[in-house]
């Protein structure tokens, strides 16, 4: 399960250190894909496999349906990390997430989300949080 924030930068090339306690739960190498929010996800190969069997099993007759899968799996990668514990992020993911410095690492549990420091201060204020939990208890998730 990952959690925590975490704060790092990018080098010229596009490398990402991940922090060593992510390191540890990930393996040597990571699924990275397109998230939504504009941030990137990024899972291990056993939860990367969980989800893929998911879209998997998406009617492929429906055209809602056709766009999820090609949203998060024509952006896919195999991300190896290396020696130093970095991974090298394609330009293409980069752009896609306006990674161009500061990088925040989430962990969301199943998955680490890869934010622009830019985009995750303005997309996670957590202002509303009295309605978001109302909203949640809804859903039958209490403390």
């Amino acid at each position: 399960m990952f959690t925590g924030e975490y704060n790092h930068t990018l080098d010229s090339k596009g490398r990402l250190i991940v922090p060593q306690k992510l390191r540890e739960q990930l393996g040597s190498v990571v699924k990275v894909t397109r998230g939504l929010d504009d941030c990137l996800y990024m899972f291990t190969m056993d939860d990367w496999a969980e989800f893929e069997l998911k879209l998997r099993q998406l009617p492929f007759m429906q055209k809602g349906a056709r766009r999820f899968q090609r949203f998060f799996a024509a952006g896919a990668t195999d991300c190896e990390l290396d020696k130093q514990g970095r991974i090298l992020l394609p330009a293409p993911l980069r752009e896609f997430a306006c990674l161009d410095k500061e990088v925040v690492l989430a962990g969301m549990l199943n998955r680490v989300e890869l934010w622009s420091k830019e985009k995750w201060t303005a997309n996670n204020a957590f202002d509303n949080m009295d309605e978001i939990a109302a909203m949640m208890a809804e859903l039958g998730i209490t403390m």
